[in-house]
């Protein structure tokens, strides 16, 4: 028990550093200059419930997504520690400045979101999703910007991002770790928790 708390400690105590690092390595957005550069992602990530053609799951909501979080997703793209063809695309031209100002504007659109019916049992899943709450906070919508907010995200693309990680396609350490141990209902579950949450992130078209 004091080896696993101690490993715990450790855990979190990276996690804070890593998040100090890449909070620090963000430049602060304009979300005016980024409502503009966002028109190369109104395509997909403006259309409630958008399907990626192959492998097919739904393009995820960034609207009220941590501004860090979505900068760090851009330049893995851009540096091909994740592996998309229209993400790489779009984000191989994109400069520090306009990543930070793209998601100073998707970040702030918050609120209600209409859910779509889910596969997996949500109540099951909000038992299974208990050792995620350190990072991602019990209902999805954690403050801590290192780790993206889930709750109200699409269940497919949950479960991608789990099979993903599962299959070593995403590298991220402590993610990785953690889908090895899900089998296919432990992800349908937890994706089916994390897309139920009433208050989470939506689709980001100006209103």
């Amino acid at each position: 028990m004091r080896r696993l708390g101690m490993k715990k400690s450790i855990v979190r105590t990276l996690a804070g550093l890593l998040w100090f690092g890449a909070a620090l390595a963000v430049a602060d957005g304009d979300p005016l200059a980024g409502k503009k550069k966002f028109y190369t992602c109104e395509g997909c990530h403006s259309i409630p419930g958008y399907t990626n053609t192959y492998p097919t799951y739904q393009v995820p909501r960034i609207g009220g997504q941590h501004p860090d979080y979505v900068v760090s997703s851009l330049k893995a793209y851009k540096e091909d520690e994740r592996q998309h063809g229209s993400m790489k695309g779009n984000a191989m031209n994109l400069t520090d400045q306009d990543m930070a100002d793209i998601a100073a504007f998707v970040a702030k659109f918050r609120g209600m979101n209409a859910s779509l019916p889910v596969t997996g049992d949500p109540q099951a899943g909000r038992g299974k999703a208990a050792m995620c709450a350190s990072c991602h906070s019990e209902d999805g919508n954690s403050e801590n910007t290192m780790f993206p907010r889930l709750a109200g995200q699409y269940e497919s693309y949950i479960i991608r991002a789990l099979n993903d990680y599962k299959a070593g396609k995403r590298t991220n350490p402590m993610m990785m770790g953690f889908a090895s141990t899900l089998d296919e209902k432990d992800m349908k579950d937890i994706a089916a928790f994390y897309a139920s949450q009433k208050k989470g992130l939506t689709v980001p078209v100006d209103q």
